[in-house]
Parts: C-alpha cells; sequence; structure tokens
C-alpha cells in the first residue's frame, strides 16, 4: 500500500501564492492538500505532526515591515501555542527532526533563512547564518529567468532537473552568506541548488538574468538532507503550458517545468527512502 501523502500549505499574515501552491501539490499527486492559516496552528486547531509535506508560499509577510519574512520568524520563534506550554517552533523543530518536507518559496524561503531553517550547517536550525536583501536594481523585479541545477546537490526536491525556465516576483532576493566561511560551507557541501543562469546554462551575475545580484549567483539552497529546500523563484507559477509568457508563439510541452519540483517531494514522501 503506498504511503499516502499530506500536504499543508501555510497562509495568512500576507501570503498570496498559497492557491497556485495547493494546485501544485494536488497535481503532483498528493493525497490530502490542506491550505492552513498561520492562527490555526497557534490556536492548536490544526498540527504539524498530522502532515508529511510543509509549503510556506510567496507573498508579502507582515508587509514586510521589518525585513522580509522577520515579523512571521519572530512569531514562529516566540509564540505558544495556545493552551500548551510549547512553543510553535519546538512543533517545527519535530516535525524536522522527523525527517519530512519543508519548501520555502519567495516569501518562504525569506522565513526560512530568517528562522536558521536554510542552510542549518551541521544541523543547528537556531542559527541564521544567511539572508535575502534588497535587490541590487533597488527595485521589484518581475520578469522570467533561467535556472540551472546542481547536479551534486543533495536536494530532494531536483532531481532529474538541469535547466528550467521560472518567474521571479521580488524586491529583496539578494542571497547573502554570513561571511567566507559559510559561503566555503555551502560550496563545499554543495548545499546551492539552483543558480541563475543564461539561456545556455552558464550561471551568471549580469542583471537581468540575475535579477537581484546574489552571491554566486544563488537562487536557492538546500540543508545537508535535502529535505528542506528555499528558492525565490516560483515553481508554482509554471505549472501548464499556459503560464509561460510566450506559449501563444512556441510549442509547449502541457505540463509546466514547476511541477517537477512538487512532484519529486510527493513521489520522496511514497517511496520507502522515507
Amino acid at each position: 500500500m503506498p504511503r499516502k501523502v499530506k500536504a499543508i500549505v501555510l497562509t495568512g499574515n500576507g501570503t498570496n501564492c498559497e492557491m497556485e501552491m495547493a494546485r501544485a501539490c494536488k497535481l503532483a499527486g498528493a493525497d490530502v492538500v490542506d491550505i492552513v492559516h498561520i492562527s490555526e496552528l497557534l490556536y492548536g486547531e490544526k498540527r504539524l505532526a498530522d502532515y508529511s509535506f510543509l509549503n510556506l508560499p510567496g507573498g508579502f509577510l507582515d508587509g514586510d515591515d521589518l525585513g522580509s519574512a522577520k515579523a512571521c520568524a519572530n512569531r514562529f520563534l516566540h509564540a505558544r501555542i495556545a493552551g500548551e506550554n510549547e512553543m510553535l517552533f519546538v512543533e517545527l523543530l519535530q516535525f524536522i527532526n522527523d525527517g519530512k518536507l519543508i519548501l520555502g518559496v519567495c516569501n518562504g524561503f525569506q522565513l526560512m533563512v530568517k528562522l536558521g531553517l536554510l542552510p542549518a550547517l551541521d544541523g543547528n536550525y537556531s542559527d541564521q547564518s544567511t539572508t535575502l536583501t534588497f535587490n541590487d536594481s533597488g527595485r521589484f523585479e518581475d520578469r522570467w529567468i533561467y535556472l540551472k541545477a546542481n547536479a551534486q546537490s543533495p536536494c530532494i526536491f531536483t532531481k532529474g532537473i538541469d535547466l528550467i525556465y521560472l518567474p521571479v516576483r521580488h524586491g529583496e532576493g539578494k542571497f547573502i552568506p554570513r561571511g567566507d566561511a559559510v559561503l566555503n560551507s555551502i560550496e563545499k557541501k554543495n548545499l546551492f541548488v539552483f543558480q541563475y543562469c543564461s539561456e545556455s546554462g552558464a550561471a551568471t551575475m549580469d542583471y537581468p538574468a540575475n535579477p537581484n545580484g546574489a552571491v554566486k549567483a544563488i537562487a536557492g539552497i538546500c540543508n545537508e538532507t535535502g529535505r528542506l529546500f528555499g528558492m525565490m523563484p516560483h515553481p508554482e507559477a509554471y505549472l501548464h503550458r499556459t503560464n509561460h509568457p510566450r506559449w501563444t508563439r512556441e510549442a509547449l510541452p502541457e505540463e509546466g517545468q514547476g511541477l517537477a519540483i512538487f512532484r519529486n517531494a510527493i513521489n520522496f514522501i511514497r517511496s520507502k527512502e522515507f
């Protein structure tokens, strides 16, 4: 009997991509997909333990008033579940320690970084060692870009992916590590998953192919288990050929390239490896 896959898509306080992310999980084969407001976790009405795949969608958490996703990170770190003597962050750590999957996209990636969930070097999930800050262009970037996948990465979400074309929609997407030691560890352990690249697949620092000036053109990273993954571009925004900006002019497959990321996650959960 195949393992049942239950996915949770977190919403509230400014997220705006939860419907697309839930649709991606459903199309990828998840048996149950619940869109859950963060208040439902805080009031104990929903529990992370009931799910195997946590999705953190894009948006503008708390209006980015303290910087991208910082206010929500503090909510996770310091809020207690109503009626219980347990922090929400403790429940999140248990979810991770149980070997389950987390995908953060755009604002969700920013949230994972601000919490310390990525890259979580040496399994330290409470130390923020990288950040995502203002684009070098000084403005919000809304465009489609190419990404090159790192074939040596342990990331389970990108197996079989080489070059992919996805949109970005962000004002604070520039990836910066806390010093050379952190960057060296990320590179040595192959925790960089995607890099902004040219159409031919060459990683680039040139604008607009690299829309934000990210160090080493890094567009997404994972932790050392490959089960926690965050990226700035939006895979949930390319699920069908009609999502592509040139769908009326090019012969494209029916399935959008972004769906492969979600299918890899669902298939992994169903597998004997999980």
